[in-house]
């Protein structure tokens, strides 16, 4: 494939969120041929099955997003060593009405910052496990644990370590041959 456009979530509402600052350095170092766009969830209500038979706007187009990129990537947090409860929302949404679930077969990546050695390794492997049951094929190498020191993404996307942004690159490049694999794939498969 030679162009592409992968969606992001970012598993954190807050203004401040080191995650939305590594969503940034991703949309910064996409390859050529590359675009990232978000696909946001803060307006999200609270997923409940009443809302089934009559989904509201900001869920359909939050599932029509998902829809319209040809892989999605998830930049999380760690919360109480597991995802946020506005990510587990949003993901929530994405499955349902039952039988509708935007992320089948989407091909996905997850990805997230902390200050700590770990990352968001706990968080990660829930959300593994989600994505699993949504049958989403999920980039499974190199895994995206990336400590946060001070100053090392800015609010415009800059990466400060070589190293790092050499990492990034690396991520997306292996998340892009995921997904030309899967656009061989036959719709509803």
């Amino acid at each position: 494939m030679t162009n592409r456009t992968i969606g992001y979530i970012v598993g954190s509402i807050s203004s401040t969120s080191i995650n939305r600052r590594l969503a940034k350095a991703l949309e910064r170092l996409a390859p050529e041929g590359t675009t990232l766009v978000e696909i946001p969830i803060k307006d999200l209500p609270f997923y409940s099955v009443d809302h089934d038979a009559d989904f509201p706007q900001v869920a359909v187009d939050f599932k029509q997003a998902i829809a319209d990129v040809d892989g999605v990537i998830i930049v999380t947090p760690e919360y109480s060593r597991s995802i946020p409860g506005v990510l587990k929302n949003a993901l929530d949404w994405a499955a349902r009405p039952y039988g509708q679930n935007a992320f089948n077969l989407k091909p996905t990546a997850v990805i997230g910052t902390s200050g700590s050695g770990i990352a968001t390794a706990a968080a990660q492997q829930h959300l593994k496990a989600i994505l699993s049951h949504f049958n989403a094929p999920t980039l499974g190498q190199p895994e995206g644990y990336v400590q946060s020191t001070p100053g090392l993404f800015g609010e415009d996307g800059e990466v400060t370590s070589d190293e790092t942004a050499g990492f990034l690159t690396g991520y997306l490049e292996a998340f892009g041959d995921l997904i030309d694999r899967y656009s061989k794939v036959p719709a509803g498969v």
